[in-house]
């Protein structure tokens, strides 16, 4: 099967990610979301990004909102934990983003990683002192400390899994069904 895999990558959290879904799915094409080909010659389409305020970063946005009536799958890092509320609310804005373009999506898959601490910064110095983003709590520091050990050999194997099973998925004569990831 044709497979794009299109990733968006800050920190370099995304990309070692995308290498293992790439790794995963034999003669997949692997590309940044800069240099990435139209969709439309491929039968399956993954996409990862990083999480910017709730949602794929802008280049990534730009990307999906382009792929329209294909198979498709999509993963995510972010500092958040990857099951909070936060991650859920990401999983559901780019499954609907795509569902809404005519495609199948058929799983998502989302990791934890390191936060880029130039954005710390800005996010300390730009918002009030009482945000939530600009305070760094026992809470938040723990969070931060954990996101710096991710991506890391488990989530890769994770992340390959997830792959396997999307690959699965989309030969499957009934993997044309519209789903949204849980």
């Amino acid at each position: 099967m044709d497979t794009l895999i299109v990733y968006s990558s800050l920190t370099g959290n995304t990309e070692k990610v995308a290498g293992a879904i790439h790794g995963a799915i034999e003669g997949s094409t692997l590309c940044k979301v800069g240099e990435a080909p139209d969709a439309e010659g491929f039968e399956l389409v993954v996409v990862g990004f990083w999480v910017d305020r709730g949602e794929p970063d802008a280049k990534t946005k730009a990307f999906l909102e382009k792929v329209k009536n294909k198979k498709t799958a999509f993963f995510f890092t972010l500092g958040a934990y990857p099951h909070s509320e936060h991650a859920d609310d990401v999983a559901r804005v780019t499954g609907e983003l795509l569902a809404g373009n005519g495609n199948t999506v058929l799983g998502s898959y989302r990791c934890q990683g390191k936060v880029d601490p130039v954005l710390l910064e800005r996010m300390k110095k730009m918002l009030p002192p009482d945000h939530p983003h600009a305070q760094m709590t026992d809470e938040r520091k723990a969070r931060l400390e954990e996101a710096a050990r991710h991506p890391n050999e488990d989530d890769c194997r994770a992340a390959a899994a997830f792959a396997a099973e999307t690959l699965k998925k989309a030969l499957e004569p009934g993997g044309s069904e519209r789903t949204l990831p849980s």
